[in-house]
């Protein structure tokens, strides 16, 4: 049973700012990953956030009414690799690509991730984190100059979105107080 708390607030934060400098609520240091560290990184980090479901009582949870359960942070960590996956893919096979925009907190309420199944989260979660490994595994030294625009104008290359990605990856398994 899910806890009875209604949506988090928004998060209306900029996070292009852990692209310059350390986020000092988990500690990643964005800005000095490589490309080729990402997949590694994906991939242990989502068997980490997956291994906070095997209990599906804590795994649905709150800490606090303002906090996700690991759950939803599960759920958001999928769709954020499913995202990123098609950003990659665009930037990948166009430079300049604009990415459609993506609402997560309406994902989040749309997708209704209090109530998803803790166990097939954890597969898609892991198989998300696969497929987006994958393409950063595959980009070109070439590839990792291509640029793309998110809706609000913020430029990122191939390894900045990579940064930026894994930094909330890393940031919510932080959340859910397993960090790698």
């Amino acid at each position: 049973m899910p806890d009875r708390f209604g949506p988090p607030p928004p998060d209306t934060k900029d996070w292009t700012w852990v692209l310059e400098r350390p986020c000092p609520e988990c500690g990643t240091d964005a800005a000095a990953l490589g490309v080729a560290e990402l997949p590694d990184l994906l991939r242990r980090s989502s068997l980490a956030l997956g291994d906070a479901l095997r209990d599906p009582e804590a795994a649905r949870r709150r800490p606090a009414p303002d906090r996700w359960s690991p759950l939803e942070y599960a759920c958001h960590v999928r769709d954020v690799h499913l995202v990123f996956a098609e950003r990659v893919r665009a930037v990948l096979a166009e430079d300049g690509v604009r990415f459609a925009n993506w609402d997560q907190d309406a994902a989040a309420l749309a997708g209704r991730y209090a109530e998803q199944d803790p166990v097939e989260v954890e597969l898609e979660l892991l198989g998300a984190a696969g497929t987006v490994a994958g393409l950063y595994a595959a980009a070109t030294p070439e590839q990792e100059a291509h640029t793309g625009l998110r809706s609000n104008g913020s430029a990122f290359t191939l390894r900045t979105l990579g940064q930026y990605h894994l930094h909330d990856v890393l940031h919510h398994l932080h959340d859910v107080g397993r960090p790698l």
